[in-house]
């Protein structure tokens, strides 16, 4: 599987933009699908992940409420609405899959490049 993400920019504070992750490959259905961040001197951090068939979903604490996370199978795509955004939310947003229910970062086996969000105060 290879992984594509996009859709990162500048927004001010308090503003939205949505991630989309495109996979090629004929498995994207079959993972498990997960967008993970990475700030400036830390580590890569779970933010969402959404099972095969979209019925199941998880959040990271920090995120809940104001991100959604969805796919579309049909269109081998992932995306993550985020809303009423924070200069904290700053990071490099990355996609991945996996072959596991998990927010481990350990355990995702395929990553996209990675999309820059900057979120000024």
């Amino acid at each position: 599987v290879q992984l594509q993400a996009s859709g990162g920019g500048l927004v001010q504070t308090g503003g939205s933009l949505r991630l989309s992750c495109v996979a090629s490959g004929r498995t994207f259905s079959a993972n498990v699908m997960g967008w993970f961040r990475q700030a400036p001197g830390k580590e890569r951090e779970f933010v969402a992940t959404i099972s095969p068939s979209a019925s199941i979903n998880n959040y990271a604490d920090f995120v809940k409420g104001r991100f959604t996370i969805s796919r579309d199978n049909a269109k081998n795509t992932m995306y993550l609405q985020m809303n009423s955004l924070k200069p904290e939310d700053t990071a490099i947003y990355y996609c991945a899959a996996s072959s596991e229910w998990t927010t481990v970062v350990a355990r995702y086996d395929y990553w996209g490049q990675g999309t820059l969000v900057t979120v000024s105060s």
